[in-house]
């Protein structure tokens, strides 16, 4: 059962494994911007200091005037920061390298709880707003590494989505990280849960691809999406023109599985609603 949120709040949603290369920072983009395709307002956040999910919505490093370092320093609110992408309905605090000194910046006792501080302001902001200037949801996009950015998206948010790369290493850590959630949720913050899991860059051409399904279905169980993200040139290609896959490509396998799992996203917030 989700706890219950409060007036004014997004649904936050972590988006984290502590393996490179399994699709973080592609879910972010993307699943964002499906959310906004289908009328939700969406906030990425983004809290990797390689700042790719702020390439690949089309904000240059230049633009990036106010970051996500500056909330969790608390010299700026998460409006200051949020910028608009070509994506109507979705803004992203950008990233830059300056998260790579965070900490050492933020030594108080009070660290890992920066950003859910920042995310307090934000809801205390929009219980004043009409309902089509709320955002509904906001995704952080987490670097790879159980680090002080991880610990704060985790204190701040409601749940984890966990992607895994079909791929012969995809369980490596895996219990790691849900360790972490556990021990995040018992000590920090106990309305955190996994959303779900979602697979990604599957290849359905090889067994491979299918026995790590079948494997991280029977570790996760129903957490895992129906929907699985294809391995796809396009949606590799698109960041590259800083755009998400649904304005670089939309009739590609790869748009269409990112809309499907919005959809059933939105579904499976729904059913934690009504539980």
């Amino acid at each position: 059962m989700s706890a219950k949120m409060g007036a004014g709040e997004p649904r936050t949603l972590a988006i984290a494994n502590q393996k490179g290369g399994v699709g973080k920072t592609t879910t972010a983009i993307n699943l964002g911007t499906a959310l906004a395709s289908i009328g939700e307002r969406v906030l990425v956040i983004d809290l990797d200091s390689q700042g790719n999910a702020s390439t690949g919505l089309g904000i240059e490093p230049d633009g990036r005037s106010r970051t996500s370092y500056d909330l969790l320093t608390g010299t700026c609110s998460v409006m200051d920061a949020a910028l608009p992408t070509a994506v109507p309905g979705l803004h992203i605090v950008p990233a830059n390298a300056d998260l790579v000194g965070i900490d050492t910046t933020l030594t108080d006792t009070n660290r890992a709880f920066k950003l859910r501080d920042a995310m307090s302001g934000l809801a205390a902001h929009q219980r004043n707003l009409p309902a089509d200037k709320v955002f509904k949801y906001v995704l952080i996009d987490c670097p790879p590494s159980l680090n002080l950015l991880t610990l704060n998206a985790m204190t701040a948010a409601h749940a984890v989505l966990v992607p895994v790369q079909c791929e012969f290493f995809a369980l490596e850590g895996i219990s790691q990280l849900k360790e972490t959630i556990d021990q995040i949720r018992a000590t920090l913050n106990p309305r955190l849960e996994i959303q779900g899991v979602v697979l990604t860059m599957h290849d359905a051409r090889t067994s491979l691809s299918k026995e790590v399904a079948d494997n991280v279905r029977a570790f996760f169980g129903p957490k895992v999406y129906e929907t699985i993200i294809p391995r796809n040139t396009r949606v590799a290609e698109a960041p590259s023109h800083g755009k998400p896959i649904l304005l670089y490509d939309f009739d590609c396998a790869g748009s269409q599985a990112y809309i499907k799992l919005a959809t059933e996203i939105i579904e499976r917030e729904r059913q934690f609603k009504a539980a």
